[in-house]
Formats: C-alpha cells, sequence, structure tokens
C-alpha cells in the first residue's frame, strides 16, 4: 500500500525542486514514486497542478499510433490517426492516476499566494537514504499517511535542513 505524504513550502519552486530530488532518488532504486504532484498557488490565489505524469500527451500519443494502427484497415490511416490522437487526448484528460486533483486543489485552496506543495504516493522506500538527501529542503509535513513516528523523523530531516 501506498504512503500519502504533503509538503508545503512558502516558496513557489521549492516543491518542483524537491520532487525533482525525489526522481533523482527514484533512478537510483531508494523510492519507488507511485505519484508526485507540485501544487502552486500564485500570487492571485490561481492554482496550477503540475503533474508528473502529462497524461493528455501521453494518451494523444497511444491514441494516434491505434488509430493509426486501425485506419490502416479501413485505408485511411491519417484519418484513424488524427481520432484516435483526439480520443487519447480526452482520454488522459479526463483520467486522474495516483492523488485525487480534487483533494490536491481543495488542500491548496488553504495556502497563502505564492507558496507550493509536495503531493507524494510512495511505494517502497529506503527511509535513512531518503532522509539524509531531503536536508536541506525544507517544508513542513502537512499531511501524511506514515506512522507518528516516520512523520516526525521526516519532520526532523526538513527542519534540520533549515537550521544547517
Amino acid at each position: 500500500m501506498s504512503e500519502l505524504i504533503v509538503i508545503g513550502y512558502d516558496d513557489a519552486f521549492k516543491a518542483e525542486e524537491t520532487r525533482i530530488k525525489l526522481l533523482k532518488l527514484q533512478r537510483d532504486y531508494l523510492i519507488d514514486l507511485e505519484d508526485a504532484v507540485v501544487a502552486v498557488k500564485d500570487k492571485d490565489g490561481k492554482i496550477k497542478l503540475n503533474q508528473a505524469y502529462p497524461l493528455t500527451q501521453m494518451g494523444a500519443v497511444g491514441g494516434g499510433f491505434w488509430g493509426a494502427l486501425i485506419g490502416m484497415l479501413f485505408l485511411n490511416p491519417l484519418l484513424g490517426a488524427a481520432v484516435g490522437a483526439g480520443a487519447g487526448a480526452i482520454s488522459g484528460a479526463l483520467s486522474d492516476v495516483g492523488v485525487n486533483d480534487k483533494f490536491m486543489k481543495e488542500l491548496a485552496e488553504n495556502f497563502k499566494p505564492g507558496s507550493s506543495a509536495l503531493f507524494v504516493l510512495v511505494r517502497k522506500v529506503t527511509p535513512d537514504k531518503v532522509l539524509e538527501e531531503l536536508k536541506g529542503s525544507g517544508g513542513k509535513v502537512i499531511q501524511t499517511s506514515l506512522s507518528h513516528d516516520d512523520e516526525s523523523k521526516l519532520q526532523a530531516a526538513l527542519d534540520a535542513a533549515q537550521s544547517a
């Protein structure tokens, strides 16, 4: 089962920096992320979700391939590719993988303008190495499904970064 972790930052760019660190750790097999989304509340109070996986583009590419393949059966691959890409893009835009978009937007409504948050679903983790890498990122744990002990260790690592 995946663990949900939400970390808030007073800076609009800090959550993205932390997500990049986590993605590098994933390449080193120290963490297995199911999803990692950055929510940014701009100066006007508008919330933007930056997904780790662009589902609309992935759907368009996959739909275009399958549409072209089916279109070849009916001797019109270009029309099939266009229809398939459109259907795939719509399907990708409507699908929600990982952390629920509505949940993220509702939670981000409470943030002050110019801030950001990192929403992470973690499947597996090597805690000591990941916590060491997160030192220097700051932030405040807003919500989590971790145990109280693990949440305290994460917050301590984030706080240690601010005093270092």
